[in-house]
């Protein structure tokens, strides 16, 4: 159990430094990620910026990811899903769009004003608290390898070992503190697991 946000990004910055691993700059998934990208970028001595996606959900299924879509517009669809359910492409268009202006949002909110940062030739160290299905999280590293990054590592408390698994074939390396192998959401790893407001999120990249 992770006592909170600030402890997991403790004990994953622990985790990091103990392999030796190195980065030119943290990006936080928002909102939950930002409060463990910030120790750990603090830790490493380097920037903190974030990288954001959304989810798209099934028809009349919302909590459902058929697939994800980040900011810049980067897609992952869980296609045997999609095939399975006779989602239409249509629909699928449609979410994507509707999902990549609200993360692009989220983006320019957070940023704001500040320019995105320059990610090319860089190790970038992907941060989030937890990660269940994957899917956002998939996006959020396909768009950071899109933007020239040399080297993309995901770093996070806790995950279940299948989702790895699968996560280890869109980037250079994963670190993760613990992998259950009972996993039934990332909050249940989490004394205190509280929803970080946005302007709280915002004032962890001040």
């Amino acid at each position: 159990m992770f006592e909170n946000r600030t402890d997991a990004g403790d004990r994953l910055a622990d985790v990091l430094e103990a392999r030796g691993v190195e980065a030119d700059i943290v990006l936080a998934i928002p909102r939950g990620g930002l409060p463990v990208g910030r120790v750990v970028a603090d830790r490493l001595g380097v920037p903190l910026d974030i990288v954001a996606a959304r989810k798209l959900g099934a028809p009349g299924n919302p909590e459902l990811a058929i697939g994800a879509v980040a900011s810049d517009g980067t897609v992952w669809l869980n296609e045997p899903l999609i095939d399975d359910l006779g989602v239409e492409d249509s629909y699928v268009e449609t979410q994507i769009e509707r999902e990549r202006a609200a993360a692009a949002e989220k983006i320019d909110r957070y940023r704001a004003g500040r320019s995105d940062p320059d990610l090319g030739g860089k190790t970038v160290l992907v941060v989030d608290d937890g990660i269940a299905t994957g899917a956002t999280t998939t996006a959020c590293v396909r768009q950071v390898s899109n933007s020239g990054a040399e080297r993309v590592i995901l770093a996070v408390p806790v995950a279940p070992p299948r989702t790895v698994d699968r996560l280890r074939s869109e980037v250079d390396d994963v670190v993760v503190v613990d992998l259950p192998s009972h996993f039934g959401a990332v909050g249940q790893f989490y004394d205190v697991f509280e929803q970080v407001s946005d302007e709280r999120a915002e004032a962890y990249l001040e």
